[in-house]
């Protein structure tokens, strides 16, 4: 088989189509989640929401979050582990789930192993919840029973909190599901109550069709990489090999998006986006520094507390360190951090999309000074 060899302009021109980050924007949120394959939910609203700054992104002022909402809650939307799918993907993942001990008895010892023991080992629980669920759901966490015989411990937030950990590997399991919120409460019901009714695909065809679905998502990424629990970032053996130019290494990338037309466009872009997710790619194709500076004390901090990477064209150029004021009504600029320095264009351009923003939020602007 040909190696396609590409060019880093090349490269990153295949990931920004592959995510709808061109100048052809799209024009309907459930298109634009079946292109991505999904949308990441994350609690932190500095700006807002990163699955709406995602959305709005693509569409523009076309996406109102009131869009989304209402897409959960007609399920042509679904969650599955804080990720936003279309509901058809589903039946990619049933099968997986039917194995859930199966797997985990695969790969002692470890973590999987000892997740595996932990669920048994709170099996009356489990039936608690089930139970609950069958003549009550949809409920929120705080209305099933806690009747854990063993604690769930960690070093993180959910130590002892027995009950939301339970639900996670109860939905890896397919037995329950996330089937609406009550503002940011999750409501939890049996998992054959919210899932479609689809034929469940095999798990070895259900995998090759998520690589290929992650790969036209992507447009280029590598084979192997780090393990996932959630959404890797490889892809397997889908697409076709490429290398480019001055980065170790083979890639995978999707043909159809090679050799064609690019037409590019500014855009604020949610840290927690998928074109730049992966932070080791980013660096490798797009040579951009950037890491989520939340967790960082602030003296420490580079580029603010949310910064918005910002795309122009085919290259990431700085960062919008922004926060959204809604008690006074103000999208505050603190800074625009230039990587490189901006050409006339690129800085009516990426003000035009500050504005923009501004107004999406309906909230005034106040740039620095």
């Amino acid at each position: 088989m040909t190696v396609h060899e590409l060019s880093r302009a090349d490269a990153r021109r295949v990931a920004i189509k592959a995510q709808v980050l061109d100048a052809s924007r799209p024009t309907d949120l459930l298109d634009v989640v079946r292109r991505l394959t999904l949308l990441q939910l994350d609690p932190v609203a500095a700006i807002a929401p990163s699955a709406d700054l995602v959305a709005w992104s693509r569409l523009g002022s076309a996406y109102a979050p009131a869009d989304l909402d209402a897409a959960l809650e007609n399920r042509t939307l679904l969650e599955l582990h804080a990720m936003v799918r279309p509901s058809e993907d589903l039946a990619l993942y049933r099968a997986e789930m039917a194995d859930w001990e199966s797997a985990e008895r695969a790969n002692p010892p470890g973590w999987r192993s000892s997740n595996r023991d932990w669920v048994r080992a709170n099996d009356a629980c489990r039936r608690d919840i089930l139970d609950r669920l069958t003549s009550s759901g949809p409920l929120p966490s705080r209305d099933l029973p806690d009747t854990c015989a063993v604690a769930w411990r960690s070093t993180g937030w959910t130590n002892n909190r027995n009950v939301t950990k339970l639900l996670e590997f109860m939905v890896s399991r397919g037995e329950v599901a996330i089937a609406g919120r009550r503002g940011t409460e999750r409501l939890w019901d049996l998992a054959p109550r919210v899932y479609p009714d689809d034929p469940v695909v095999p798990a070895a065809d259900a995998l090759r069709i998520r690589n290929e679905r992650r790969l036209r998502a992507l447009g280029i990424a590598r084979a192997r990489g780090p393990e996932c629990t959630v959404e890797p970032a490889d892809v397997g053996e889908v697409g076709e090999p490429a290398v480019v130019a001055g980065v170790k290494g083979t890639w995978r990338v999707d043909p159809s998006l090679l050799g064609q037309p690019f037409s590019g466009r500014a855009a604020l872009l949610s840290p927690f986006d998928r074109l730049i997710h992966d932070r080791k790619r980013t660096i490798e194709l797009f040579e951009f520094d950037y890491q989520l500076e939340m967790y960082k004390p602030v003296a420490k901090r580079r580029w603010g507390y949310f910064a918005l990477p910002i795309l122009s064209g085919d290259a990431l150029v700085g960062k919008l360190d922004a926060a959204a004021d809604r008690t006074a009504g103000v999208l505050r600029v603190n800074a625009i951090h230039q990587d490189v320095p901006f050409t006339k264009a690129v800085a009516a351009a990426v003000d035009g999309e500050v504005r923009e923003l501004a107004r999406w939020l309906e909230l005034d602007l106040s740039l620095p000074k």
